[in-house]
Parts: C-alpha cells; sequence; structure tokens
C-alpha cells in the first residue's frame, strides 16, 4: 500500500509521520511539504501524480491561522479550497482516496448540542468558509474519500497550537488570561493519527464525512488549566477568566462535535 502525506511539516503530518514511518504493516509513506509539493499550483500536482500513484492521500496540508484568514480571506481560500479541489482532480485521476482533515469551524456554534454530520453547515469566519468550500470541492469531484471534521486540534511536540503556546506562556508569564466563553473537545494528533489508519485498514467503511475528536468537553480556561496541572505548572500560573477578550475573528461558541 501506497500512501501520500501532504503538509508534511505540520502537527499532524509529523505525527504520522512518527508513528507509522517505521511500520512493519507493508505501507510505503510518501511525505511531501509545500517545498516538494505546492498543491496551490495544479500542474505542479499534476506531474506528481503523473509520476507515481498511490492508494490514499492524506492532506494534512491547511492555512489555520483563523485572525488572518479575516485579514486576508483570498490566502485561506487558495490553501483550504482551491488546493483542495487540485488535490481532488489528481486522486479521481489516478483512483487514489483522498482523506481530508477539516474542522468543527464550518459549524456556527448556535447549537447547544454537539454537531452531527446531518447538520448544516454555516461557518461564521473566513477560516470555516474556505474549509467548507474545500469540502464542497471534495464531493463534487470525488465519490471515493473521507472527509475527517476534527475540534481544537494540538500536538505537544509539533505545530503551533494552544497546547505549545500555554507551556510556552507559562515559562515566561505568571498570569494568563483565557477565554471562558467557548467550547469544543481538544483532540491530540496521536488520536486522529490513529483513527485515521483505523479507517484505511476497515474495507468495509463507508466513504463520506465523519466527525472525530477526543471525547472530554472543555472550554480553554479548562483547557489551559489542565495543560498546566499536567505540567506541574498550575501553582505557579493565575489563570484569569476573560470572557471579553476580543479577536479580530468571530468563532462559534460551542465546536463540539458528535462522533
Amino acid at each position: 500500500m501506497k500512501i501520500l502525506v501532504t503538509g508534511a511539516n505540520g502537527q499532524l503530518g509529523k505525527t504520522i509521520e512518527e508513528l507509522y514511518q517505521n511500520n512493519n504493516e507493508g505501507i510505503d509513506f510518501t511525505f511531501v511539504s509545500k517545498s516538494k509539493l505546492d498543491i496551490t499550483n495544479l500542474k505542479s500536482i499534476q506531474s506528481f501524480f503523473e509520476k507515481e500513484t498511490f492508494d490514499y492521500c492524506i492532506n494534512c496540508a491547511a492555512y489555520t491561522n483563523v485572525e488572518q484568514a479575516e485579514k486576508t480571506p483570498e490566502i485561506a481560500f487558495r490553501v483550504n479550497a482551491e488546493a483542495v479541489k487540485n488535490l481532488a482532480k489528481a486522486c479521481k485521476k489516478s483512483n487514489t482516496v483522498l482523506i481530508h482533515i477539516s474542522t468543527d469551524y464550518v459549524f456556527d456554534g448556535e447549537k447547544e448540542g454537539g454537531y452531527t454530520v446531518d447538520d448544516t453547515p454555516n461557518p461564521i469566519n473566513e477560516y470555516g468558509k474556505s474549509k467548507l468550500q474545500g469540502e464542497k470541492y471534495i464531493q463534487d469531484i470525488l465519490e471515493r474519500y473521507f472527509i475527517i471534521r476534527t475540534s481544537w486540534l494540538y500536538s505537544k511536540k509539533y505545530g503551533h497550537n494552544f497546547y505549545k503556546t500555554i507551556i510556552a506562556k507559562s515559562k515566561i508569564e505568571k498570569q494568563l488570561y483565557i477565554t471562558d466563553s467557548q467550547r469544543g473537545c481538544p483532540t491530540d494528533t496521536i488520536s486522529l493519527s490513529r483513527f485515521i489508519f483505523t479507517l484505511i485498514k476497515d474495507n468495509n467503511r463507508c466513504f463520506g464525512t465523519l466527525h472525530f475528536t477526543d471525547k472530554e468537553i472543555m472550554t480553554w480556561y479548562d483547557f489551559a488549566k489542565k495543560i498546566l496541572t499536567d505540567n506541574n505548572k498550575l501553582e505557579d500560573i493565575k489563570l484569569v477568566k476573560a470572557n471579553n477578550y476580543r479577536t479580530f475573528a468571530t468563532r462559534p461558541k460551542n465546536s463540539v462535535l458528535a462522533n
């Protein structure tokens, strides 16, 4: 089995590489970052797929800067939508199954309970809109695909994320202001990586859109408290609930996904 992983330098791509690169299951991986394959360039993708074929393509590439996406949405749409369309076209031509990572931000956050795959998306910021457009391109072009929506993704080792930000700030600040007005399910890249490979190994799984998160529901404040507690730093840091913390992009109040 041959698997292409795009966005290989991101937190999920690096986690997949760490967990599965040296596998004993007959899987041949190709990990590519933007420097090796620019997925925003259709000709580059077509040329890449003409040289080599893959059974699966796991697309970990994404533009995830929610604040900046609001200011320069064209960049977010180029990576999260147009590039995904390019990948979908290449996968269709080469009969490759596309596994695409999407987000809780395709929903508006107004629902009381967890969002199911049957709930109608209604993104309230440019990042969410760009990710939803990427989903639509996949659904229009492909029949063999998995769209996996996840929530508050983080790695303890790789990338730029809330977990690592809290750890970094705890080393230089004595007081942290964290919002308590949003809730979701923080999801470790290790958990998501394992779920992806459960899908790959399950020959009876139906293609389509899925939700996957870790189980615990919490606010950003709760998550920060857990991070500090787990790292024995809570006694040294004062956490302050900052519900009036202003951001440029509007974020959904409820990001809980029902798996």
